[in-house]
């Protein structure tokens, strides 16, 4: 692998980490409540424990409040984001010509993310974690990535059993639908 690949895939870790902390300024400044969630929420919880285990993500998800939706993206904009919606999905992409598939995407606190989810996303709970940023408390964060339950959501749940985050002990606590979901992880480590 040459060098020049090397530095590519080191300016996408960066770029994703730049927009992740230059919206979370925005929004800090503005003084609503969020959280990060998705896959930095994923990747902060499994850093806590194992920073080698640390999977990179494109995307930044934030959990918001639907009723700060015009403030925050007054807020965003500022910061140098667009507006946009695609499939049902309001994000912000970084700049005019920013991918939708490496912008800010938004979850709604109260609001099911996709008609075919069983529940909504949960209220915004969070945690300070050490990067000093709002990051989705664990249980919500296992919660909706059962809902979501793509690929993706599979592996990041995945990568919190491996540092021992989620265990057996866990399925107990979850709705039925999401406890089997859980257990079919647990019993498939490698799937």
């Amino acid at each position: 692998m040459s060098s020049a690949i090397l530095d590519r895939i080191e300016r996408a870790v960066a770029k994703v980490r730049e927009r992740l902390l230059r919206a979370v300024s925005a929004l800090n400044q503005l003084g609503v409540p969020f959280a990060v969630c998705g896959g930095n929420a994923v990747a902060s919880w499994v850093a806590t424990v194992d920073e080698g285990a640390v999977r990179n993500t494109r995307e930044v998800d934030l959990l918001v409040r639907r009723d700060d939706l015009a403030s925050i993206t007054i807020a965003l904009e500022k910061a140098g984001f667009v507006a946009d919606v695609m499939f049902d999905v309001i994000m912000f992409r970084d700049g005019a010509e920013g991918k939708p598939s490496e912008a800010i995407h938004l979850l709604f606190a109260g609001e099911k993310t996709r008609s075919e989810h069983p529940w909504p996303a949960p209220e915004i709970q969070v945690v300070d974690e050490p990067a000093h940023f709002p990051v989705i408390a664990l249980e919500s964060l296992v919660i909706m990535k059962l809902m979501s339950n793509c690929d993706k959501d599979r592996t990041h749940i995945r990568d919190l059993i491996g540092v021992g985050l989620i265990d057996s002990i866990w399925p107990p606590k979850l709705p039925e639908q999401l406890a089997g979901r859980l257990q079919q992880i647990l019993d498939t480590p490698d799937a």
